[in-house]
């Protein structure tokens, strides 16, 4: 069984328990990490903050130093990283080298180039009115970081690097569905010469662990990615010592095509955002909304590009999707099929049942859904898994409306061969980033949500300001 990492050291937990790690497309256990306890948790933390001072005081410059070494042993590691994800979450070797880990360098590398762009306002003072004062900006303190399994290193990246270079000290509690990224991130760390104290991790679960680090009266700030159940607890029990909580939440994002898009650009670019990772994206287009005259093409058409998504496991040749992360997550995505048919709405393509030679792993079948009413549970509520809801609309005023007829505002995206129009629906949706006519990934763009999306942005120099305190001098 591995340790925690606490202290620049890896070491036992005070827990004996253990928590086995499952192979998704075998089910077979592959590791396991302990089951860590709230002791662990304040020793994480008093290593930390015995840290903290010397790490915040230390020049921004000196700060990307340590984590560009960093970034580099990852960058030669990102082969075996990408390896260990596949395994971990059932990802396809291919989007595991290109998303799962391709991606996380790129964030962390675009977080030390912003830094050393803007490091001297951000940290050194900006002047502000008409004297001499400053505004600056400072590191919160301990920051405790709750990461999910579904992108588990690049949540970690997000979280980690930009607290970091600002100056915080770090507690990360990592998923315990996939939490061997977390591991190997922290193997960089270390071997990359961070001092001890300034990055720790406690494995183990949410009610306990993650809860310990919310609660803690040392942690000045909550970094929490994860379901909206979760995020709340996480909000209440941070709420007692008064800490700034950032929150990155759930999402049921529209795709708004409008009469004038490339209906099978628009169509077969959509299904592959909701195929992509199996589903298990929070900000996964899962609502398709379609002008009525082209409601039916749209539908063919949908069917047609998810049934090339046949799952399959990781390593295998020409695979384009995994198994779901866990078998809890199978049962959800499967309950909520049953609940479409249900309800009423036409399962065009997919369903229940284990895709064909799949009865081992957590396999589910892309599935598609058809004649889906706004007000339905599969068009309201975060399925998490290859499922694809057909709305249709008939107006552009309709198509906004039930674009926001949600409690989510993550994402969202909108096609139209007038590149105006798009940006005109784009402004009108209630949701923290839209794409247009399939704009590719823009790294230096804010990242979260509206409503019950979350609280705070990641990505780019929000990302990095979100883990920043501001204070004010005046002179």
């Amino acid at each position: 069984m591995r340790s925690l990492y606490l202290n620049g050291a890896w070491t036992p937990s005070a827990s004996s328990g253990a928590i086995d790690v499952i192979d998704p497309a075998t089910e077979e256990v592959v590791d396991a990490v302990p089951a860590g306890e709230a002791s662990d948790v304040d020793r994480a933390v008093e290593a930390a903050g015995a840290a903290f001072p010397s790490w915040s005081a230390l020049p921004y410059t000196e700060r990307c130093a340590h984590l560009a070494r960093a970034l580099e042993l990852l960058q030669e590691r990102a082969g075996g990283v990408a390896e260990t994800i596949a395994t971990d979450i059932g990802a396809p070797l291919k989007f595991a080298q290109k998303v799962q880990t391709g991606f996380p360098l790129l964030m962390f590398r675009t977080f030390l180039e912003i830094v050393e762009v803007h490091g001297e306002r951000l940290f050194a003072g900006e002047k502000a009115g008409e004297g001499e004062s400053l505004v600056v900006r400072e590191p919160y303190g301990v920051v405790g970081a709750i990461t999910p399994w579904n992108y588990p290193l690049h949540q970690i990246v997000l979280k980690a690097v930009p607290a970091l270079a600002a100056g915080n000290t770090v507690v990360l509690k990592p998923t315990e569905v996939a939490p061997l990224a977390a591991y190997a991130l922290t193997e960089v760390l270390h071997d990359a010469g961070l001092p001890a104290g300034v990055f720790n991790l406690v494995s183990g679960t949410g009610p306990v662990v993650g809860e310990a680090v919310a609660a803690h009266p040392r942690v000045d700030m909550v970094s929490f990615t994860g379901s909206g159940r979760a995020g709340k607890r996480v909000s209440e029990v941070a709420a007692a010592t008064v800490k700034r909580v950032a929150l990155e939440l759930g999402g049921k994002s529209a795709n708004v095509i409008l009469p004038d898009a490339d209906l099978s650009s628009a169509v077969n670019n959509g299904v592959a955002d909701v195929m992509r990772n199996t589903g298990q994206s929070c900000d996964a287009l899962s609502r398709m909304l379609v002008p009525r005259e082209h409601y039916d093409e749209a539908v063919r058409t949908a069917a047609e590009a998810a049934r090339k998504y046949a799952p399959g496991a990781p390593f295998e040749e020409g695979v384009r999707m995994g198994p779901v992360v866990s078998a809890a997550q199978r049962e959800r995505v499967r309950d909520y099929i049953e609940i479409g048919v249900k309800e009423g709405a036409r399962l065009v393509t997919g369903g229940t049942q284990a895709p064909e030679g799949r009865d081992r792993g957590f396999f589910v079948r892309p599935t598609v859904f058809a004649d889906v009413d706004s007000g339905m549970r599969i068009a309201q509520e975060e399925i998490f898994g290859p499922v694809l809801a057909l709305i249709a609309y008939d107006t552009e005023d309709d198509a906004v409306r039930i674009a926001n007829d949600t409690d989510y505002g993550l994402s969202g995206a909108v096609w139209s061969a007038d590149p105006d129009r798009a940006l005109a629906v784009a402004r009108r949706l209630r949701t923290g980033q839209v794409k247009i006519n399939g704009a590719g990934v823009e790294p230096r763009l804010p990242f979260g949500g509206y409503r019950r999306s979350g609280v705070g942005r990641e990505w780019g120099l929000h990302g990095i300001e979100e883990f920043c305190e501001v204070k004010g001098i005046q002179r």
